[in-house]
């Protein structure tokens, strides 16, 4: 198949997915186009059957904001027609979708018929199609759809609680190549991030906050009274500079390892201990999903999706949101005693194997090749 991608170019996770499966359904023979404004951060390689083509949205006066909707729509039409691209996946409602339909409408004036799949991610359900000003246009989008995906029951659930919904969500959850988690470094490099006696515990995210990163200091800061240990904060965001602020006033900061965006959260995640994700609310929780794929047991909120990914008392637990000293309570359970630790670790992989990618990618083809089936009848 020829399949047109449609996602935000960025770090977070709709875009990582996005990128992600297109690479891999380019390994399984199918010729991926990301149509997007910049190169995905993931891809990081353009082959045969791998191509990037650039939305430019040109500078007009006559704008106060630039219609990138309309530039995407044209882009995707120029595309279609260009390398003949059999269906458009796009991941969020709006504006890939809504930019989609357009185009979709574009083509039948030229009598090509290109099929939308939508892809629901979470905040263009929860928070941005939740506002009154954008729901008529999420619903429009989802219900003119062709086939629509959630990443999540709960999503789902939300999401036909929010909308008007007529068209069919199917769950098809975020997945993770586990191959890429096999942890290969040495325990040298282990001791570039904390001394031999000190368990690792790591939070990554946008530190924003819906992330609840104060959360993650509070229960650090009631960790390292009872072990020795270190924090490893990844990531940038609105509230860096608040949260360093708090550990200083904790005085914990040099304890606090603020990392940025780093490159290196493989070996990060390897030599971790614990991963901590009290968030507000996450329509899955890929975070949590990558620190089990490599073996990290993950203390999280029971928000969202997170409950579908985080197994209690399995891969790790889940308290209420807000609930510190909980968290702070299974925390020292797991880190308390080596041989549980281990268990732990062990359950925390295991867990994500059944989010592999190699379990995941066929469900999107087969939803494809439904798609394609349908359209042809129709």
């Amino acid at each position: 198949m020829k399949i047109g991608i449609v996602c935000y170019p960025t770090f977070g996770g709709s875009g990582v997915v996005a990128t992600e499966l297109g690479l891999e359904l380019s390994k399984r023979g199918h010729e991926i186009h990301f149509i997007t404004y910049n190169q995905p951060v993931r891809l990081e390689l353009v082959s045969n059957n791998v191509h990037y083509h650039e939305v430019n949205v040109p500078e007009y006066p006559l704008f106060h904001y630039q219609p990138y909707e309309l530039a995407l729509s044209s882009k995707l039409v120029d595309m279609v027609k260009l390398h003949g691209i059999e269906i458009l996946h796009v991941h969020y409602a709006i504006p890939h979708a809504y930019a989609a339909y357009m185009a979709k409408k574009m083509l039948i004036e030229e009598n090509i018929y290109v099929p939308i799949v939508t892809t629901l991610h979470g905040t263009d359900i929860t928070l941005v199609g939740s506002h009154p000003f954008y729901r008529p246009a999420v619903t429009f989008s989802i219900n003119k759809s062709d086939a629509v995906t959630a990443v999540s029951q709960s999503l789902k659930d939300d999401t036909l609680r929010l909308f008007d919904i007529k068209n069919e969500i199917n769950v098809v959850s975020n997945f993770i190549d586990l191959d890429k988690h096999d942890c290969k470094f040495t325990d040298c490099q282990r001791s570039l991030m904390a001394k031999e006696n000190e368990r690792i515990i790591t939070h990554i995210s946008n530190l924003r906050p819906v992330k609840r990163v104060e959360d993650v200091i509070e229960v650090f800061y009631n960790i390292q009274k009872e072990m020795p240990a270190k924090l490893m904060l990844v990531g940038e965001g609105p509230e860096r500079e608040r949260i360093e602020a708090r550990c200083m006033e904790l005085g914990i900061y040099n304890k606090v390892a603020f990392l940025g965006k780093s490159n290196e959260i493989d070996k990060i995640l390897c030599f971790s201990d614990l991963f901590l994700l009290p968030s507000q609310s996450e329509s899955f929780g890929l975070a949590a999903l990558e620190a089990m794929a490599s073996s990290v047991p993950v203390i999280s909120s029971n928000t969202g999706g997170i409950p579908e990914v985080n197994i209690h008392g399995v891969s790790g637990f889940l308290s209420d949101v807000g609930d510190i000293a909980d968290m702070t309570k299974n925390a020292l359970y797991i880190l308390g005693d080596d041989d549980r630790l281990k268990t732990f670790k062990e359950n925390a992989r295991q867990t994500a194997l059944k989010f592999d990618v190699h379990t995941i990618v066929p469900q999107y083809e087969k939803i494809y090749e439904d798609t394609l089936a349908k359209c042809l009848v129709l």
